[in-house]
């Protein structure tokens, strides 16, 4: 499984800590005998809980700190100022890689490269492991290129045999007329709830009846509207509903079809201009009905198996309604009559 380059610092500051430990205590223990534990706990200064633990269950991070402040003291024997500038590297690799911030393959590569060659200093076998992961990174990059190419490539070819045989967009459908005369604004066609409040906006949002006309119920708009109506009424629903989708996924959507179910138009005028799609909102009533039953809601039930029952009525009487006057447009186009 790949990783990523996190992991592989994370990875580098667990083989920093396997490998510095047998070294540090050795180097402490030759130069302050039976003193070292004490001597490492003074040099650590306010840090008094490492100073109960043994250096082999110090961390990475303590043991860069640890070394760095008894460079001159101990290690400076040992080891040269190459090896202390790795050390400096090191703790700010590893405060960068605490705080979860990024690394770059070319940082990921420096942060193993540095952990291999302090760890080779002080003759530490986790730096066979290090020296790995620094040429598997390496691998990576070079062969990614190449994947990349080929995936081009692949891709290509795979485009060429679908889209040979497929006409153009432009010969299959029309668009819009707003949109083939570029007098396209999508502002105009974009959902206001504070419109639709005040009156404004056009008839696809602010009529209800013309709103669940052009509205397809969902399964997930339906238990929107159903966990609503649950919680009105008393019997459970969500008091919060958390509308998760990216641009123009309907979250306003959602929310005009619950301003609308609550807005009170007459059945009969709703059910004339949803036309065909007055079947969904009778099943929604009676799924309404059914869940009001079932949560021994009598008065909500009988509401609901109210309008159930009336709903041939409901129809019949939509079918009377007079159609909406015609506007100009139509009135050029068909004449009055």
């Amino acid at each position: 499984m790949a990783i990523s380059n996190h992991e592989r610092v994370g990875k580098a500051m667990e083989l920093l800590k396997q490998g510095l430990s047998p070294f540090v205590e050795r180097e402490l223990t030759n130069a302050y005998k039976d003193q070292a534990r004490a001597q490492a706990g003074r040099l650590m200064g306010e840090d008094r809980l490492l100073a109960d633990k043994p250096l082999a269950q110090w961390d990475a991070a303590a043991l860069l700190r640890l070394m760095w402040e008894a460079w001159h003291d101990v290690l400076r024997k040992t080891l040269g100022n190459a090896e202390r500038t790795l050390v400096r590297e090191l703790q700010e690799v590893r405060n960068k890689w605490a705080h979860q911030q990024t690394f770059s393959s070319d940082d990921a590569y420096r942060a193993l490269d540095s952990t291999g060659r302090l760890l080779t200093a002080v003759s530490a076998p986790e730096a066979q492991e290090a020296e790995k992961m620094k040429m598997e990174l390496l691998r990576l990059r070079f062969d990614e290129p190449v994947r990349t190419e080929k995936r081009k490539t692949a891709g290509g070819a795979i485009e060429s045999q679908v889209t040979g045989g497929l006409k153009a967009w432009r010969e299959v459908i029309t668009p819009h007329r707003d949109v083939a005369s570029g007098r396209y604004q999508q502002a105009e066609f974009a959902a206001d709830l504070r419109q639709v409040h005040v009156g404004e906006g056009s008839d696809e949002y602010k009529d209800p009846a013309e709103f669940f006309r052009r509205t397809y119920l969902t399964e997930s708009l339906k238990r929107l509207l159903v966990g609503a109506v649950q919680r009105l009424s008393g019997e459970g629903g969500d008091p919060v509903v958390q509308l998760q989708t990216n641009f123009g996924g309907g979250k306003t959507h959602s929310m005009l079809a619950l301003y609308h179910l609550v807005s009170g138009a007459a059945p009969a005028a709703l059910a004339a201009k949803l036309g065909a799609r007055a079947e969904a909102a009778r099943e929604l009533c009676y799924r309404l009905y059914t869940l009001c039953e079932r949560k021994k809601r009598a008065q909500e039930a009988l509401r609901y198996n109210a309008l159930v029952q009336s709903w041939p009525e409901i129809v019949r009487l939509a079918r009377e309604t007079p159609a909406p006057p015609a506007g100009p447009a139509q009135v050029a186009l068909f004449g009055r009559n």
